[in-house]
């Protein structure tokens, strides 16, 4: 039996009754710094051109005597905002790096006069094609700096959101979730094999630890899927020792999805419920199914499990809006989630970005 790692060193949390492990070698992580000129996601481009137009929209009642007129009107000024609009976010979308190393008051500020340069360019267009006689300079200007300030405030609480003390927050609550009588089990399925089969005692402890660590260790904002579907693995491999024939495993992997991102610790407990409703409550077992497949550009992940006769749809809330909330909060409208329970199989559909 090859000897034991050296025992890792507690320190100081509010995590899990104050104690954690810590890694002794390994190094602090600097905390990274969000910006609020993130502008390159879809789901920010569309957010951002769905504000403006509707702005523009009401803007365009005003004097519009008739519905035929409003539609000229607000015609009219899409010609000019929407090329205005994604001018403004190509342009802070492509200078997010030197942006965001200002001091925040000149970050505002460098925002809000390229918000008036994209109203000039907008107003410009329109007198160009003679549109917009005689043209509107300052107010065009005025209402540049005016929305691009309103979508910079949208982009300041979003960058907000995403800081390591938030992502933290949020991590720790699906982290805590890692229930105390799990680790009671596995410490006493280990004890049961310390004498008839020692290695196979090890090999558990070992899963145990590696288990743990990464619960535990300090939050990143993201991990590749191979990391994940390596922790469920490890996780599955001590539950199997608990239920025995009763846990029915099977892997469909893809190896072209390994390289997808997902937010830490997201799909072991997704396996853990699949264990627990599905497993744990019934007498003959159940199966369970991992399946990862690349399509394209997207990349779709299943975790399936079978439920005991006469059981409904389960009430695991909590955790799957947690797994949700983290997954928009990385991938935004880039990313799917979705749950469906039909003849006793209860599936948890992702689909995130290669």
């Amino acid at each position: 039996m090859k000897p034991l790692p050296a025992p890792p060193k507690f320190e100081e949390s509010t995590l899990l009754g104050g104690v954690i492990y810590a890694d002794e070698e390994a190094p602090p992580r600097p905390p990274a710094r969000a910006s609020m000129f993130d502008a390159c996601h879809v789901g920010v481009v569309l957010r951002a051109v769905l504000f403006v137009e509707a702005v523009m929209g009401v803007g365009a009642m005003f004097g519009a005597g008739s519905p035929l007129d409003w539609l000229l009107r607000f015609s009219l000024l899409t010609g000019g905002v929407l090329p205005a609009t994604l001018a403004w976010l190509i342009a802070v979308c492509a200078l997010k790096t030197r942006l965001s190393r200002l001091e925040r008051s000149r970050q505002w500020l460098a925002g809000i006069v390229l918000g008036a340069a994209a109203g000039l360019y907008g107003c410009g267009l329109l007198a160009l094609m003679g549109l917009l006689q005689p043209a509107p300079w300052w107010a065009s200007a005025a209402a540049g700096a005016l929305l691009s300030a309103m979508v910079l405030a949208g982009l300041f609480w979003r960058a907000k959101a995403r800081t390591p003390a938030a992502t933290a927050a949020r991590l720790a609550e699906l982290q805590s979730r890692i229930r105390p009588h799990f680790l009671f089990n596995t410490l006493n399925s280990a004890i049961a094999l310390v004498r008839a089969e020692p290695a196979k005692a090890e090999a558990v402890l070992e899963d145990l630890a590696e288990l743990f660590r990464h619960a535990l260790a300090d939050p990143a904002e993201s991990v590749t899927l191979s990391q994940e579907i390596t922790l469920a693995q490890r996780y599955l491999e001590i539950e199997q020792i608990r239920f025995g024939e009763r846990l029915q495993v099977q892997w469909s992997l893809d190896a072209g999805a390994d390289k997808a991102k997902l937010p830490p610790l997201l799909l072991q407990p997704l396996v853990e419920n699949a264990v627990k409703h599905g497993v744990e409550p019934s007498a003959h077992g159940a199966q369970l199914k991992i399946s990862t497949l690349r399509r394209g550009g997207r990349v779709v992940i299943k975790v399936t499990n079978s439920t005991p006769a006469g059981a409904g749809e389960r009430g695991h809330g909590l955790a799957l809006a947690n797994v949700r909330e983290r997954l928009y909060l990385l991938h935004d409208v880039q990313a799917q989630f979705r749950t469906v329970f039909k003849d006793g199989v209860f599936q948890v559909r992702l689909e995130i970005p290669a």
